[in-house]
Formats: C-alpha cells, structure tokens, sequence
C-alpha cells in the first residue's frame, strides 16, 4: 500500500484508461482504420507513459519530503516507510523501462527518433520535481502540459505512422479530435492545479516555494480559478452547439457529468475557505476531467449504433 501512495496509483489508473479507451474504443469502431500499433504494442505504450508518470509521482515525493510533513504527514512514504535510497532506486527503474519500451515501439513504427519524446517527458517531469515546481505558474502549467501531451502521444504513435494522402481527411478529424481532449485536459488540470496549490499553500510557504496563493493570498486565488473555470464552460457549450447538437446521448451526458460538476466547481469555490473545500474541490476536477475523457464512449456508442 506504502508503495501504491507513492506512485499515485488511482491517478495512473485514470491516465491509463484515458489512454485504452481511445484505442480500444474509439479508434477501433472507426471504419476501415489500420492502426500503427497492435494492441499489444498499444498496452506496451501505455505501460510506457504509466511508467514515465510514476517516475515523475516518485521523484516529486523525494523533493517534497520536507513539505507534505508540513501539510500532509499522514501521507508523507519517502523517509518514513520506503528509505530514499530505495526510492531513488524506483525512480530510476520506471524510467529505464519507459524510456525503453519507448524506444522499442519507436523501431517498431520505424520512427526510431519518437523515443526522444520519453526522455524529454521524463527529464521534463525531474526539472519539475527539482526546481520548476517552486517557480510561479510554470510548474502548474508543465504539469497541465504534461497530461494533455498523454493524450496527443496516442495519435504520434497510433496515427500518424500510417497517415498517408489517401487517408489524410479522416486522420486529420481523429487527430483534431484528440487535440481537442488535450485541450480539455490541459484546461481542466491547470485549474486543478492551483486549487491544490491553495490545499498546500502552508507547506509551500513554509519550503520556500513561490506559488499563485502565496504571491497573491489564498481568497485572490480561489477568485482566479473561479474566473479561469468560465474558460472551460464556454468551449464546452460552443463545443456541443457546433458539434453534437445532433447527437442527444452525448449532450445528456455532457450536460450530467462534465457541465454540472464544473457548475458546482464555481459555486463551491466562490465561498471556499479550508484546506478541506479545496481538497473536495480539486475531487470534483478530477471527476470532471475522468468523465470529460469518457465522454468518447459515449460518441463511439452513437457513431456505432446510429450509424
């Protein structure tokens, strides 16, 4: 269990789903649609980025000893229960087998040059954990950064291999559609980040760091993130007028599990005052984000059956 804390275990379970629903479900109901990857090189990616993520989640543990015994003791594994020496050694274990079953798959679609993607991912997420991190905004948005790019590295490896001029039409709709979930995910991620530097701002203080609720104080903060959540709204409902105004099943779900909860996010942060409201809140993004991915299910299901 001491083990599952430290790589974050549910998060990358929701970055691995995210990444097995495209391929399994919405690529493959795309008529007539040869993928790069098999769907054991598929999982072989995903175990990849999981990996990658979970090096990225063990090294910021290292760095942020000193800080969660401050705000989270009750979550603190490095020193405590895992030494930091056998921590370092799992960090440096998740990289060798990410950046190296990236550089098989990368000889595998004979773009040998795409295994520069996971070595920069992974150096990216160590400057983070070492120093970006203390930097205002920048580390917020690496990490936002970061997921989005999860979602854009299924069409580098999946799609673009075998993008040619007979089929550049449909795969510049597949790809303009998984750009348009990055974006989703960056948006929805970067607000989620800030709420949880408001959660941890008495730790970040106190390690010297510089963060949104520290420069500004926690009640400014909480008003920029109520602002930045309008963003996130209006695309969505510009998104579903433009696009799924025809398509009843994915509007019902929109409207239940991704406009809703991000409604319920802008009232509850108006008024939020603990580290406890900040917490809930940063679930309810969370959430957001989760059902905004699975939102393709139900587009697959209405292309499947009404087809």
């Amino acid at each position: 269990m001491n083990f599952l804390k430290l790589i974050r275990y549910q998060n990358l379970l929701m970055l691995a789903l995210m990444q097995l629903v495209f391929h399994f479900v919405f690529f493959k109901n795309q008529p007539e649609l040869e993928l790069a990857l098999s769907d054991v090189e598929f999982i072989l990616l995903v175990i990849a980025t999981v990996c990658i993520a979970a090096g990225g989640y063990v090294i910021n543990n290292i760095m942020d000893q000193e800080t969660d015994d401050f705000s989270k003791p009750e979550n603190v594994i490095v020193g405590k229960h895992i030494s930091e020496g056998m921590a370092y050694n799992i960090y440096v274990a998740f990289n060798i087998i990410g950046v190296g079953i990236g550089f098989y798959l990368s000889n595998i679609i004979q773009k040998p040059m795409f295994s520069a993607v996971f070595i920069v991912v992974a150096g990216t997420l160590y400057m983070y954990a070492t120093s970006l991190k203390q930097n205002l905004l920048i580390g917020n948005i690496i990490v936002a950064l970061l997921l989005s790019f999860s979602v854009v590295i299924i069409g580098i490896f999946d799609l673009y291999p075998i993008t040619q001029e007979s089929n550049q039409l449909q795969m510049a709709t597949l790809f303009s559609i998984l750009l348009d979930y990055a974006l989703f995910a960056f948006m929805i991620n970067f607000i989620r980040e800030i709420v949880k530097d408001i959660e941890d701002m008495d730790g970040d203080y106190n390690s010297g760091m510089s963060t949104l609720p520290i420069v500004l104080g926690k009640e400014r903060t909480a008003k920029i993130a109520f602002g930045l959540t309008f963003i996130p709204i209006a695309l969505l409902i510009y998104y579903m007028n433009e696009n799924l105004m025809e398509v009843q099943l994915v509007i019902v779900y929109l409207l239940l599990f991704v406009l809703a909860p991000l409604l319920y996010f802008l009232i509850k942060i108006w008024n939020a005052k603990t580290k406890k409201d900040f917490k809930h809140l940063s679930l309810v993004l969370k959430l957001v984000l989760l059902f905004g991915i699975l939102s393709v299910v139900a587009i697959t299901l209405n292309i499947k059956f009404n087809a």
